[in-house]
Formats: structure tokens, C-alpha cells, sequence
């Protein structure tokens, strides 16, 4: 039991029923063998040293009467700044010098005789008095009993951290005024308890509010408002009128305090609101790597609107504006895994793309923009365990399907982009080390008047910009050192560099297994937007695309949409490549990949986004167009319309009446041969001018009707015939007209 018995511990007698009140006594001195202890009360001010039996002390604790704390309220446990015992060493020092050869022997200083005599030895050595001898002993048995116990208490002194509120009518206190020195009369007011209370409503009123006021405006509306002697009229509004500036207090007294007594979280709130306070001015006592117990365990997603402007790839004047950024990122590594860049707000769609893109080999996908990288570069091809996100991009049904996966999908709560501090960093930085720089970039929210606007001077275009991107990736990955980063033990043991791609490798290789992989046909299933198609004789159309597999041309899809028409089918298809889209061929996740026709091929290598520009751009151009078509339209009728016109009054002018039916019918074929020739003799003359001329006379007169020559006598005979055959026909339908 000796253990439980130690000196200088505190022992706490409980209230009994002879004592109605706990006391705190402390052990000085022990020997259990003589069974003999000496304790001090610490209640008491002026108490001494008292003698009890060791097994009296024992048989109380025993018994719950007395127990032994493990706080001690009055032993100084750190030495004071060394000014201050610089300041106050010889007062201490002489303290010590008083009592170190009585207090050192124990037990006759407990002895109230022996005790008596040490006291007055020392009252004629050191010329002090017995009530300063017993002052010292009495601070070093409570303090302790050490050196330090003897120092000055002055942190006691003065009623330190107690307001002082002086009484109604007292005099100023404080240092004089400019004002006060000219007259050497004290000017002001004290800031009492009913000018503290002001303040505070006032406070509450004109500072702790949604319009933010500064301070000093805050100060003079309370002014104005309860430190006013009344109110004039002044172009018809109510004007308070204020006292002598010696009457009311100060802006100095009013931010003193303001200082001392505000409350800064109430405050901020009250200015900011609750959302703002979390997000920007709480205290920051965390970090996000204990989260996970290694790489792939969670990871965090989120997009951002990058802050520059971007042109078409199509036509490189057209300013198509900011693109969206998603990132995903390693919480336990800091890796960053997954990337996609779209021209959609944020949403499922593109989270889901960069869900999609952690997953897929990086030296594959760095291939697509011209990367050439080698697999341990970018190492990532997983899915993780978790992943926390916003509510924004992770409130859609869509998102169930990452549960198909076996991921558990953490949502942050509204406007707390804080709890995602990882991906939300990597943005800053990517911000400040590349994306302020580029061309069209945005470096200030609103823009002043007379400067130049940025927008011009955009010059990447989707594709360009998710190359540096894919640059700035590599370059974190590989480079990124973090002083800050809190590595394990077994991590600088093995000289692991906080770097992301070090922390990855090295957490393979130690940590539990929280990554994944699934086969690509449900990843894509289950990631990648689904739409409907249509199946035509010209192919799988998709937004204005026509698409192929061996399995439609294998089962006449085509033939049949020719001969039945139309039908639909479910397709899964990358926002990010139009060359390829992914059929659904049943229920349980079975796709065929569709190829890009060569009638489209001005499609291929292209974004889906720049794709549905250039189609809505071609139909913006036809829109524009719809008036020259209509007024040429307009025009070729009208011509068309004149000319008809003349020709009528041409024919009318030639007496056509004067001729029967059957004489205009009977000679076209020679009427045809005649025009021809003139015709053509016409044409030639046109092509070849006096060359024909020339050559007409130095040749052989000819027939006139070379066409035909009725005097070859098959003709004839074929020709007279035929007209016979003819006429029998036609009199066998009209038995009555004799023409």
C-alpha cells in the first residue's frame, strides 16, 4: 500500500457526517514502518504541519473516505519566463536563503519545539520577522515543497482577467486626451455597465449583421442612436443631434471593447452566416489522409470551372467559353487518378467520365492527345472503395450505379467544398501554376473599365487545353513534394519521399488492398452516359452520326430497317471520342462496339461537344441562308414566269390556229430533225466561227434533210407500214372522227 501513501501527493477527505465540508491535505513526510505521517491542509491559510498514523490514512482509503487526486491545484509545474526571474530573483533567492536549512530537516521541523527554535535562528540571522519565516514555510509546504513554490504570486495580484467596471460619477481613468492636456482638465466619459450594455445592443444591431458594416460605421450608428439629445429636422428627414464629443465615448473605448468581449464565432456567423463561417473562418485542427487506410480506400471528386476562355476547333474565331474541369484524387497518395474535361456544367455526366477515366490505362488514354508516357508513370487504372463528392454531381439516380460497382458514395453536405480540401488544393495550384497564365485566361472576377477584355485573346481549344492538363497531371504526380505531408514511421524509416507517385507505389506495397477492377464492358455499363439510337438502312444514327458492327451487318440490321423502317436501340457512349459508341445487345450488360462509317469520317478524332458545335453551327448557316435561297427562288419564277410569257405571245403572233391538229402533230419528227440541224449549225458557228464558214465552201452541196432520205426504198416501205399499223389503231379507238 505504500504506492497509494507517496509525499507531496494530495490527498481529498470527503464530507462526513462530523464534517460537512470535502479538505485537501498533503502528504510532507511518511515512514510506515514507524507508522508515522505528516500532512499539511491546503484549505486553510494559516495551518501547520499535523502528525496522523499511517494506518489511520490507510483504513480511510479503504474505506472511500479519502481519496488521492491526480491533480495538484498548488504545485507550480513550469518555471516562469526567464525575465521575470531576472526581475524578481532576489527577493526568491533571499526567500530560499531564509528556510532551505530548517525545511531540509526532516522530521524536527514538523516538531513544534524544534520548529520554534529554527524560526528564531532565523529571525537573528536574516533580520526578518517570525510572521515572514512562517509566510515562507507555509508557501513551500502547499506549493509543494520546492524552490519554485517561493516565488511571487503576482499572476494573483490585481484580479487578473476581471472586468473593472468603475462606478456611476467616478473620475475618467485612463490617459489623457490631446483635448484634456490643453486645459489640464480630464475629458470623457467612463465606459460603465449601462455604456457596455449599449454597446452590446448596439453591436448586434449595426455590426453582427448580413450588411457587413465596418466597425467604425457600426460606432457611429450607435452613436447617433442611443447617444443623441434629441433629433432635428433636415430636408425633411430626422436628424439626430449629438452632445459634446466630451460626453459620449470614443471610438478607441468602443473597439477596446469590442476587442475583449466580442464573441468571434457569434460575430462571423452573424456576418457571414453559418455556411461561411464552416467554409472560410472555422479552425482547421484536422487533416484527411488518417480517412485512409491506403491508396484507393477513398477518393475525392469534384469539378471546377477553369478561368479561361477556350475557341472552337472547328473554326478557331469562335470563342466557345471556360471549360469544366473534373479531377479525382487519391485521398491516402494524393495521386491524382482521373481526369475529364467537358463543356457541361457539373453534373453526373461528367463525373461520371472521370470515374470512368480513373479506371481505363493512363498510357492509352495519353495516347488519344499525342502523350507518350510509359505504365509506372501514371499507375492508376483502379476503382476505389469510396469516393466523397458533392451532393451536386452525386444527387441523380444515375449515381446508384456506382453501388453496382461496389463503391460507397460519400456526399459532402451544402456549401461545405472544405470537406473535399484535397481535390479542392489541387485546383489553387493548378489554377496559379498554369491556368492564370494561358491565353484567355481570368485573373480577376470583375473586369475595369479601360482594360482589355481576355475573352480575345483566347486561343486553345478543347483538345489543346486537356493536353496541358495531362502535362500538369504528370508533373504532380511525379514531382509534387508535400513538407506538409504527416508521413508513417515505416515511410521514413524507408526513405519514401512525400511525393504523390512514391506514396502510391509504397502503399501497394504495404497498405490493405482497397483497390479494384472490373471488366471494361460493366464499367462502361454502369459509367458512361446512355442515350437511344436508331437503326436506318444508312447505319446506327447518333446524333447526326452513322455507326457499324460485324453483328448489325452479320444480321441484316440495315436491310431489315429498309424494309421495315426504324427501330431503336440503347447505346452507351464517351462524351470525350465520337469514333466509337457501345450497343447494348441485352439486360445483363452484353455490348458491341460500334465503329464511325467512313461517310462521317470528318466526325472522327473528335469530341462529341465539338461535333454538336459544328453540326449546330452548319444549321445556323443554313438558318442564315433561308433568305438568299428564298429571294433566288422568288427570282427564278419570276424569270422563268417572263419568259414563259413571251414565248406565248410569240407562238400566239404565229397563227398556230390556222393549222389542223393532226398537220401540227404529223411532221414533229421532221420538225425535230430541222431544228436540230439548225441547232447545230448554229452551235458550231458560235465554237468555231470563220473556220466553218470557210470550209462550207470548199465542200460538196449536200441534202438538205440528211436525216432522213425517203428515197431509200426500205425506208420507205418500213416507214409507210408503220404509219398504216398506226392509223388502223387509232381509228379503232375513235371510230367516229374522221380526222
Amino acid at each position: 500500500m505504500n504506492d497509494r501513501i507517496l509525499v507531496n501527493s494530495v490527498l481529498e477527505w470527503l464530507p462526513t457526517e462530523s464534517t460537512s465540508a470535502e479538505h485537501l491535505e498533503r502528504i510532507l513526510w511518511v515512514d510506515s514502518v514507524a507508522d508515522r505521517v505528516v500532512v499539511y491542509s491546503l484549505n486553510h491559510a494559516e495551518a501547520l504541519p499535523i502528525w496522523r498514523t499511517y494506518s489511520e490514512i490507510v483504513r480511510a482509503i479503504e474505506d472511500s473516505l479519502v481519496i488521492r487526486r491526480s491533480m495538484d491545484p498548488y504545485i507550480r509545474t513550469v518555471a516562469p519566463e526567464s525575465d521575470f526571474l531576472e526581475k524578481h530573483r532576489e527577493r526568491w533567492e533571499k526567500a530560499w536563503n531564509v528556510i532551505k536549512d530548517m525545511v531540509t530537516s526532516e522530521p524536527e521541523i514538523y516538531d513544534e519545539k524544534s520548529r520554534g527554535i529554527w524560526v528564531r535562528h532565523a529571525c537573528e540571522e536574516f533580520g526578518v520577522t517570525k510572521t515572514t519565516v512562517y509566510k515562507y514555510l507555509r508557501k513551500y509546504w502547499r506549493g509543494g515543497k520546492t524552490k519554485l513554490a517561493l516565488l511571487p504570486d503576482y499572476n494573483h495580484s490585481g484580479a487578473a482577467g476581471q472586468p473593472r467596471v468603475p462606478a456611476s460619477g467616478a473620475k475618467k481613468r485612463g490617459r489623457p486626451s490631446r483635448l484634456s492636456k490643453l486645459d489640464g482638465v480630464q475629458k470623457g466619459v467612463n465606459v460603465d455597465a449601462d455604456i457596455q450594455r449599449i454597446f452590446a445592443v448596439g453591436t448586434h444591431k449595426f455590426y453582427n449583421s448580413k450588411l457587413k458594416s465596418p466597425l467604425n460605421k457600426a460606432y457611429k450608428s450607435i452613436i447617433g442612436k442611443y447617444f443623441n439629445i434629441g433629433y432635428r429636422t433636415e430636408n425633411g428627414e430626422r436628424v439626430p443631434v449629438l452632445p459634446d464629443p466630451s460626453e459620449y465615448p470614443t471610438f478607441g473605448q468602443y473597439k477596446y471593447w469590442f476587442t475583449k468581449e466580442f464573441n468571434l464565432r457569434t460575430t462571423v456567423t452573424a456576418r457571414v452566416g453559418e455556411t461561411g463561417f464552416n467554409l472560410r473562418h472555422r479552425a482547421v485542427l484536422g487533416t484527411s489522409t488518417p480517412m485512409a487506410r491506403g491508396p484507393g480506400s477513398i477518393f475525392q471528386l469534384d469539378a471546377t470551372i477553369a478561368d479561361v476562355y477556350l475557341v472552337s476547333r472547328y473554326d478557331r474565331t469562335r470563342i466557345i467559353g471556360r471549360p469544366v474541369i473534373y479531377v479525382v484524387i487519391d485521398v491516402f497518395s494524393r495521386l491524382i487518378t482521373g481526369l475529364a474535361v467537358t463543356l457541361k456544367g457539373p453534373s453526373w455526366e461528367g463525373a461520371s467520365l472521370a470515374i470512368a477515366n480513373a479506371t481505363m490505362n493512363k498510357k492509352a488514354f495519353c495516347q488519344e492527345y499525342g502523350i507518350e508516357i510509359e505504365d509506372y508513370m501514371w499507375p492508376s487504372c483502379h476503382l476505389p472503395k469510396e469516393i466523397l463528392a458533392d451532393r451536386g454531381e452525386m444527387l441523380s439516380k444515375a449515381s446508384d450505379r456506382l453501388i453496382h460497382l461496389g463503391i460507397n458514395v460519400l456526399n459532402t453536405p451544402p456549401y461545405r467544398a472544405d470537406w473535399k480540401g484535397i481535390v479542392e488544393q489541387t485546383f489553387r495550384i493548378a489554377n496559379i501554376e498554369v491556368i492564370h497564365w494561358l491565353p484567355g485566361a481570368v485573373r480577376d472576377r470583375y473586369r475595369r473599365r479601360g482594360e482589355p477584355d481576355n475573352r480575345l485573346d483566347a486561343t486553345l481549344d478543347l483538345y489543346e487545353f486537356t493536353q496541358i492538363l495531362i502535362k500538369l497531371i504528370l508533373k504532380h504526380n511525379q514531382s509534387h513534394y508535400m513538407p506538409w505531408y504527416q508521413r508513417e514511421t515505416a515511410m521514413i524509416q524507408e526513405h519514401v519521399d512525400p511525393v504523390p507517385l512514391a506514396l502510391w507505389n509504397w502503399g501497394i506495397q504495404h497498405k490493405s488492398a482497397s483497390l479494384t477492377q472490373m471488366p471494361d464492358n460493366i464499367v462502361r455499363l454502369q459509367l458512361l452516359p446512355v442515350a437511344k439510337a436508331s437503326v436506318t438502312y444508312k447505319g446506327i444514327e447518333f446524333n447526326g452520326m452513322h455507326y457499324s458492327c460485324e453483328r448489325a451487318i452479320r444480321e441484316q440490321w440495315f436491310e431489315r430497317a429498309r424494309a421495315r423502317g426504324t427501330s431503336e436501340r440503347w447505346i452507351s457512349h464517351d462524351l470525350r471520342t465520337t469514333d466509337v459508341i457501345y450497343i447494348h445487345l441485352d439486360e445483363f450488360g452484353t455490348m458491341e462496339p460500334c465503329e464511325l462509317l467512313e461517310r462521317d469520317a470528318r466526325y472522327k478524332g473528335q469530341r462529341l461537344e465539338d461535333v454538336l458545335e459544328l453540326q449546330e453551327m452548319e444549321k445556323v448557316s443554313g438558318d442564315l441562308f433561308v433568305g438568299r435561297q428564298m429571294q433566288a427562288d422568288v427570282a427564278y419564277d419570276a424569270e422563268v414566269e417572263g419568259i414563259v410569257e413571251k414565248a406565248r405571245k410569240k407562238t400566239e403572233a404565229a397563227n398556230p390556229q390556222k393549222l389542223s391538229k393532226r398537220e401540227r402533230t404529223s411532221s414533229i419528227r421532221k420538225n425535230r430533225a430541222d431544228e436540230s440541224e439548225r441547232t447545230d449549225e448554229q452551235q458550231v458557228k458560235a465554237m468555231h466561227g470563220d473556220h466553218v464558214r470557210a470550209a462550207k465552201k470548199d465542200s460538196q452541196p449536200v441534202d438538205k434533210d440528211p436525216v432522213v432520205s425517203f428515197n431509200d426504198e426500205p425506208w420507205n416501205q418500213r416507214y409507210s407500214d408503220r404509219k398504216s399499223q398506226d392509223l388502223a389503231f387509232l381509228k379503232s379507238l375513235h371510230p367516229d372522227d374522221e380526222e
